[in-house]
């Protein structure tokens, strides 16, 4: 199942996505939690239950096009990214003279700069190095603390599209990343949650990143250095995830900076992975009352 939230004539709701529709969920039952945290928390009896309501097609729906996709998870507890995940842009990044860890590498993206699926960006005006980063992104679904790399799938809830958009100036200035990863609007997600039941495997998707059109980034999710699962068990030895808690899983080779190509106002980011759809967010100058 797809779940999106969604704003229609002033009101935002969530709904699930099928085909070119989204069916509000209160339609489905009217007894459905409010937030998408709420439904993935609930467990896949629930998620069950509304897809079989929705096979049925009892409610005519409302066209995606009248509706504005929002970031289906605005109100997240952690959002965490893992850095130099992929083998390709691990290499890149030896090639440049940075050192690659000898263990994950995690960073925290401040939940602040979370923003929807097709909202803009802001270039901020202190950052002159605004790059991105195309990475598969996976919700936490289930409560979990110490969980094995062989449980790990069972507390996915869902997967959606990101981009770890990056001053990389800022990013550099500091050991821990944070400051470079968490400008407000530099956390675009969506276009919706597609629960762990619809994806067969999520580390054989391609993942595919354009900039005004112009392929950047094409991999397989395959190409990770350490897998989903491996990620969870790693971050769950120090915290207890929580439903609705974010991971980017990190981005391939060919990133802005390795190709001296930084994003200006005016441009345009894609990002598309196989199964779960795509975002797109127009670069703009930051406001001047930002």
């Amino acid at each position: 199942m797809k779940l999106a939230r969604y704003t229609l004539d002033h009101r935002t709701a969530i709904g699930a996505v099928l085909d070119d529709r989204i069916v509000p969920l209160a339609a489905l039952d009217p007894a459905a939690p409010a937030t998408i945290r709420e439904v993935l928390a609930a467990g896949p009896a629930l998620i069950q239950r509304l897809g079989e309501a929705l096979a049925r097609r009892q409610h005519p729906g409302i066209a995606l096009a009248d509706v504005k996709l929002e970031a289906p998870i605005p109100d997240a507890q952690k959002y965490m990214a893992i850095g130099m995940n992929y083998h390709d842009h691990a290499e890149e990044a030896a090639r440049a003279g940075i050192a690659v860890p000898k263990n994950q590498l995690w960073f925290n993206k401040q939940v602040s700069c979370i923003t929807g699926p097709f909202d803009p960006i802001f270039k901020p005006r202190v950052s002159e190095k605004m790059d991105y980063e195309a990475e598969m992104g996976v919700v936490i679904g289930k409560r979990c603390r110490y969980v094995s790399e062989a449980d790990a799938p069972s507390v996915v809830g869902g997967y959606f599209v990101c981009n770890d958009v990056t001053a990389r100036d800022w990013q550099f200035k500091s050991p821990t990343y944070t400051l470079g990863k968490s400008f407000d609007s530099h956390g675009p997600i969506g276009p919706w949650i597609t629960t762990a039941d619809e994806i067969a495997d999520p580390h054989a998707l391609q993942m595919t990143l354009w900039v005004n059109g112009e392929q950047r980034q094409s991999a397989s999710t395959g190409g990770m250095i350490y897998n989903i699962w491996q990620q969870i068990h790693e971050l769950s030895q120090v915290m207890t995830l929580e439903p609705g808690d974010l991971i980017a899983t990190g981005t391939c080779a060919n990133v802005g900076i390795a190709l001296d190509k930084f994003l200006q106002p005016g441009d345009v980011v894609k990002v598309a992975i196989d199964g779960l759809g795509h975002i797109e967010n127009r670069v703009l100058a930051e406001p001047a009352s930002a």
